[in-house]
């Protein structure tokens, strides 16, 4: 006789849970995708689902061998996916601002959870935990939005970059801290610089040579790739680290590879698989009686994380020169707890440091966070819209100093975006440089610009004040590299309501979006990937017809890519 119970009861049965996870969370994706609604919050409503309502899987050793896994190797894809190159020109801002925000944060929620009633250990633990953002949920939200690439999106990333390298310090001297003494901690971090100095001696001497074989092999390339993240893992684990800062280790080592983009692109499935197993877990995770018992505590680091951080953040990109929309962006960006904070919860409860109720507010708080800042970064140039007035108060402090008009001569061309496009249209237009007005909204940029000598004006170009100042009046051409349709839009505009005979042109990302602007008035659209093609066919045709030489070609390029780098160019983006 078949027992029907034990084919519905899964609690056992690693291989029956994975099953029921991913045909429920498809089932889930694809149904939040009909309403346009992200994937996160799908795999999140699934783990709530089956553990704390239905409970379907009660069996908490495998809620947490799934998390230890998912988490491990999504913090491998993080560190082989950080370029600090790519955040070369907003290093100071993303170094020295994510440092000020996390200070800022630690002591406001250190005092706060003081006042709670939590212990001093638990007060740590907490404001430790807020400072920190999801480095995951972020830059996946920001590649959904195609905002990875524009100057707020590297901004975020590179504060991210910062606070995983503090949480990793923050998860090694948590580790020692019982029985603390300044001998432990001297040893802990002698281990922590060994684990890293194999980790960098490991790249230089044997890695290059290793991968270089396994690469002849593609199913050896991730095979050999996975074995580096566990060797890593198993060391820290043995060193009394967390198997996080392992994997982590591990990925910064391979990313530096020149085979990182292969390791990459067959790991890719994995991170997909593993990102939506980390976020069904946190759902089962997730304890409902603790909304009801601790709401106090819930409300109030809520509050922090969704109102405090963002205004933290705001006024430090500010304090940077920032003008108000990428400092906004940036931190609307960072309204959530991350799973670096939810490593050192588990980390926390595991030493006896935090109780179980604490760790539960966390993981509450974490989902709520994650979930409302899914939407901020989903809608955020319309939140931005929405407090554009108000936030015109910080207009004094970025504008001051970064408009710079070095003649009397009036600007009659106006470049908006000194990017890949930008930086080779301003090369052609140096012969005239006198009547050519640059707006960036970098402000190392302009700063750069100012010392070459050219008319330059630090602000957005969808900003009203700013195009108040590009006296479009009595300009002739107008060229945007900007690729964000609204702005392309908004400028065409404002030019063509004021100046009919200006040519206006623009950039599109795609054929449709570039229909739109020619309808709305532009002259001309760029289209980056088209141009690329054609300069190439016409290349081809000059070599063979004989009017080029392509090793004199190739000289030529090689110089103007040493040019580039020069200025600050080696990674930009349209």
């Amino acid at each position: 006789m078949i027992d029907v119970h034990s084919l519905i009861n899964v609690s056992n049965d690693i291989f029956l849970q994975l099953s029921l996870i991913v045909i429920l969370s498809a089932i889930a994706a694809l149904i939040l995708r009909l309403f346009k609604q992200p994937h996160i919050l799908a795999y999140i409503l699934v783990g709530i689902l089956i553990t704390p309502i239905f409970k379907v899987i009660t069996n908490t050793s495998i809620i947490e061998s799934i998390s230890t896994i998912g988490i491990a190797f999504l913090l491998f894809i993080v560190g082989m996916e950080m370029d600090f190159k790519k955040l070369k020109n907003v290093a100071l801002v993303s170094t020295g601002g994510g440092l000020i925000q996390i200070v800022i944060l630690f002591f406001i929620g250190f005092l706060v959870s003081l006042l709670l009633g939590f212990t001093n250990i638990e007060a740590i633990y907490i404001a430790l935990l807020i400072s920190f953002s999801s480095t995951m949920l972020v830059v996946k939200l920001l590649s959904d939005n195609r905002e990875i690439s524009t100057l707020h999106g590297r901004i975020v990333v590179g504060i991210l970059v910062v606070q995983d390298i503090v949480a990793i310090l923050a998860l090694s001297i948590l580790a020692s801290i019982n029985g603390f003494s300044w001998v432990l901690m001297g040893i802990a971090l002698l281990k922590f610089g060994a684990l890293f100095g194999i980790a960098y001696l490991s790249s230089k001497f044997i890695f290059p040579w290793l991968f270089k074989f396994a690469a002849e092999y593609q199913e050896l390339l991730l095979i050999t790739s996975l074995a580096v993240c566990f060797a890593f893992s198993v060391a820290a684990s043995y060193l009394g680290f967390s198997i996080a800062i392992g994997s982590f280790i591990a990925g910064l080592t391979l990313g530096n590879l020149e085979y990182n983009f292969d390791i990459m692109g067959k790991v890719k499935s994995l991170k997909d698989f593993f990102s939506m197993l980390f976020f069904v877990s946190l759902g089962m995770s997730l304890s409902l009686g603790v909304i009801k018992q601790e709401w106090v505590p819930l409300v109030v680091i809520t509050f922090l994380v969704i109102l405090v951080k963002p205004v933290i953040s705001l006024v430090t990109c500010v304090l940077f020169k920032y003008t108000k929309k990428p400092a906004f962006l940036t931190s609307i960006s960072l309204t959530q707890i991350g799973e670096f904070s939810l490593i050192l919860a588990a980390q926390g409860l595991l030493l006896g440091h935090i109780s179980n109720s604490l760790f539960s507010v966390v993981v509450v708080v974490t989902l709520l966070t994650m979930v409302l800042s899914t939407y901020f970064i989903k809608y955020d140039n319309w939140l931005y819209n929405l407090f554009e007035h108000p936030l015109r108060i910080f207009d004094d402090f970025t504008s001051e100093g970064m408009e710079f008009i070095p003649t009397d001569v009036k600007p009659k061309i106006i470049l908006c975006g000194h990017n890949r496009i930008g930086y080779s249209v301003l090369k052609e237009l140096k012969s005239v440089k006198k009547e050519v007005l640059v707006v960036d909204y970098n402000p190392e940029m302009i700063s750069h610009l100012m010392k070459e000598g050219y008319h330059c004006i630090y602000g957005d170009v969808a900003d009203e004040e700013i195009v108040e100042r590009m006296n479009l009046k009595h300009i002739s051409m107008l060229i945007s590299t900007v690729p964000e349709i609204k702005d392309s839009l908004f400028i065409i505009h404002k030019v063509k309501s004021v100046n009919r005979t200006a040519k206006v042109i623009v950039t599109a990302s795609d054929i449709d979006e570039s229909t739109k602007l020619y309808s709305a008035g532009a002259d001309y659209v760029i289209l980056p990937h088209f141009l690329g093609g054609e300069h190439v066919a016409k290349l081809i045709t000059k070599v063979r017809t004989g009017e080029v030489k392509l090793h004199e070609e190739r000289k030529h390029h090689l110089l103007h890519l040493k040019e580039r780098k020069e200025h600050g160019q080696e990674h930009p983006k349209v």
